[in-house]
């Protein structure tokens, strides 16, 4: 689906935003999961052809990000961490527009319009001025675009930031429902393992690693995590933190010493760089 050969991006001010990064996804779910300002953003804007990059080349679908982005943008949908519904607009109106700015007729604009907001569970809501509806119910306003293009592609960039728990559940559902495949960059590691078919760890522009969910968890398996802010009683420092991870059968006499207990996400993939464990 995706493929990446050394590609860098470098904004004025020489900031590196992307340093020679190569990878191959073919998944239908893949998460680029980081903290803030570790390169995600850039990279999918790269691959949806809205940034050119510094060097490198870059393919989606098999077209050529620089030299066949129209290509590209015909079977795309990009939805940016900033998009926001416009207030007196309802959810079948943006729909529509969408489709019609992409070329649909107005009858086959209503009528997938139509179709994807009942899809994404907002047909009770599509005559609802978009200023009346939750976080939740805004942000599947744009999983509706995606669904009613019939995009190839849907990239999201962060695509729940901001949203109360119960709204970035409904976002979550609908995105399990597109047809097509899904790209998306999150810093939060619970959507990356809920929804991922595979996951990219991206830092200070680099890949660190890429695999299924499972397969890079495999590393702690019958390991749990013990946390205490006791100086000097952890394996390695978090701020105040300290950490440690022990075999599961240890971590009741953690528990009777006052430490906390937290199972294994993919959180502790970023906490243990650096911290070897038995293959």
């Amino acid at each position: 689906m995706i493929e990446s050969n050394d590609l860098s991006k470098t904004y004025k001010g020489k900031v590196r935003a992307l340093e020679s990064v190569s990878f191959r996804i073919d998944k239908r779910i893949v998460s680029f999961i980081g903290r803030n300002g570790a390169g995600k953003t850039t990279l999918l804007r790269i691959l949806s052809t809205q940034l050119r990059p510094t060097s490198g080349t870059a393919t989606v679908l098999g077209f050529d990000v620089m030299k066949e982005a129209q290509e590209i943008r015909k079977r795309i949908v990009s939805i940016p961490q900033e998009a926001s519904t416009i207030g007196v607009l309802t959810p079948m109106e943006h729909v529509k527009m969408f489709l019609v700015a992409r070329g649909f007729s107005f009858k086959a604009a209503n009528d997938e319009s139509l179709r994807a907001l009942n899809e994404v569970e907002l047909g009770e809501a599509k005559f609802r001025p978009a200023d009346t509806l939750s976080g939740g119910m805004k942000r599947k306003v744009f999983v509706a675009m995606a669904f009613a293009a019939n995009a190839d592609v849907t990239f999201l960039d962060e695509p729940t930031t901001g949203l109360d728990p119960v709204s970035r559940f409904e976002v979550w559902s609908a995105l399990k429902n597109l047809t097509g495949d899904v790209v998306l960059t999150t810093h939060y590691m619970e959507e990356a393992q809920e929804l991922s078919d595979e996951v990219v760890l991206v830092d200070s522009g680099r890949i660190l690693e890429k695999g299924e969910v499972k397969g890079l968890l495999r590393r702690f398996r019958g390991k749990v995590r013990v946390e205490t802010n006791r100086e000097g009683s952890g394996e390695f420092r978090i701020g105040r933190t300290f950490v440690s991870y022990v075999e599961e059968s240890e971590a009741e006499k953690y528990l009777k010493n006052g430490f906390n207990m937290r199972r294994i996400t993919l959180d502790d993939l970023f906490l243990v760089r650096g911290v070897e464990f038995e293959p």
